[in-house]
């Protein structure tokens, strides 16, 4: 049986005492005015209480609603200061931790889907779980051949209660709103629940993992632990230490928030360009910058040297297949929006479905709309921080602002959903790290379509030669 809270029941009533919590706070916080505490004071105890239910609610239930939780947690840095503050330590909580199911559980897990002498497989396995998710958990053991290993067991009725918290929470999408100011839920919640099957399934995520480990086998600044054994419900890899990024984030020198932020900018391009494969759960608690000589015989063995840290990536259990690599369109979008060719990129967003055919926009306004999004890639490198991120936030969300207007006659094409919520969310941690990331330097080499070719260039040429010829 389930350790998970599985009934619908039950774990409808928990999740929709978010939003009814949050109005009975309220009128908390009302009374206490009324009673005479400052507006300032009871304020911030009001978003302590709800960020604190908040984190005990979502992390209670893992499943969906854990998964809810981590997907909120990297955006945080969108937020006004004054809502995010409370909501950060709660949040952030949910990266790296989670309830662990009982032990007994656990071996019945392993029994089930390893065999019954499942302990012959290892020569060390530790019961308390070294990380709790929104699916699994990661016990730390040790291999027959004595390699260190993580072993990531899946929850029992984790799709169940997946499927049924995203339902829920989709249906309290609109509710939620107080809790998450200026978020629009239910797309991010929609998307979460598309990508369940993919998640559960431990055979998937081992052959994304081998194929990542194996193309970045000794590159100096990417680690992929690799993959040792995978069954049903049960994956084995080796084991990585390091700090994690959660730790960075709350910690870290000025130096490792930058290194981090660099790595993470040259994850998430590279990847796709050398493996056809896009790490689609970019949240801190699925990286950590490990020292080089953590598994190597390379100096700089204690971290002492920035240079010397990778970027270590787990969990490829939300990916998005991209055999070509990242669109062509999107390189060469951005290369034009940055030259200042406003008709180029209209057209291009046209043809591709941003704009449908029963919209006409202006060109120009288009391109300002875009351009203060895209700052980061104009410039030879650029500072991340949470009021970029909060100034964006509120240019686009802000209902008055002509931005907000325009932005809703856009539109997302399906095919570019998750390249863009990965792309939001891996910019959310940029500004969490508060990092200085030489950003166009990674475009230039891993973007296909932003540099433009030689063949590009010529073919400018000779369009502008004979453009003059006709004139």
């Amino acid at each position: 049986m389930s350790d998970l809270p599985r009934k619908a029941v039950t774990r409808t009533a928990k999740l929709a005492a978010l939003p009814l919590g949050f109005a009975g706070r309220s009128a908390w916080g009302l009374g206490k005015r009324i009673g005479g505490k400052s507006a300032e004071i009871v304020g911030k105890e009001l978003q302590q209480r709800t960020a604190e239910q908040l984190f005990k609610v979502l992390g209670e239930l893992k499943g969906g609603a854990m998964k809810f939780g981590q997907a909120l947690s990297v955006f945080e840095s969108a937020l006004p200061e004054e809502i995010a503050g409370p909501y950060r330590a709660a949040l952030t909580k949910l990266q790296e931790a989670a309830p662990p199911m009982p032990t007994r559980t656990v071996h019945a897990v392993l029994a089930e889907r390893l065999g019954e002498d499942w302990r012959g497989l290892f020569e060390e396995f530790e019961d308390k779980p070294s990380a709790a998710a929104s699916i699994g958990q990661v016990h730390r053991a040790v291999w027959h051949d004595g390699r260190e290993v993580a072993v990531k067991v899946q929850y029992p009725g984790a799709g169940e209660a997946l499927l049924s918290d995203l339902n829920q929470l989709s249906r309290f999408a609109r509710l939620l709103g107080p809790l998450i100011p200026g978020m629009d839920i239910k797309p991010l919640i929609a998307e979460l629940r598309d990508r369940v099957s993919e998640e559960l399934d431990y055979g998937l995520e081992a052959a994304a993992q081998r194929a990542t480990a194996e193309e970045f086998a000794g590159d100096p600044d990417v680690l992929v632990p690799a993959v040792v054994y995978q069954a049903e419900e049960v994956l084995v890899t080796e084991w990585m230490d390091g700090i994690p990024l959660s730790e960075v984030i709350a910690e870290g020198t000025e130096e490792q928030r930058d290194r981090a932020g660099q790595l993470l900018t040259r994850f998430l391009f590279s990847g796709p360009a050398r493996t056809g494969l896009l790490h689609a759960d970019p949240h801190p608690g699925n990286f950590r910058l490990v020292p080089t000589g953590a598994d190597d015989a390379d100096d700089s063995e204690d971290g002492s040297d920035v240079a010397g840290w990778r970027l270590g990536v787990l969990d490829f259990g939300t990916v998005d297949r991209l055999p070509g690599g990242l669109p062509e369109t999107i390189g060469l979008a951005l290369r034009m929006a940055l030259e200042g060719e406003a008709d180029e990129v209209y057209a291009m967003l046209c043809e591709e479905g941003f704009v449908k055919e029963s919209i006409d926009l202006e060109p120009d306004a288009v391109l300002d709309y875009l351009l203060p999004i895209i700052e980061p890639a104009l410039a030879e490198e650029f500072t991340f921080t949470r009021g970029w991120m909060r100034s964006q936030a509120a240019r686009i969300g802000d209902p008055r602002s002509p931005a907000y207007q325009l932005g809703k006659r856009l539109n997302l094409p399906p095919a570019y959903l998750l390249i863009h919520r990965v792309t939001l969310s891996t910019i959310g941690v940029l500004c969490q790290l508060g990092a200085t990331v030489r950003m166009r330097e990674e475009l230039e080499e891993w973007l296909p379509g932003f540099v433009e070719t030689l063949a590009e260039a010529e073919e400018a040429e000779d369009e502008g030669e004979e453009t003059a010829a006709e004139a």
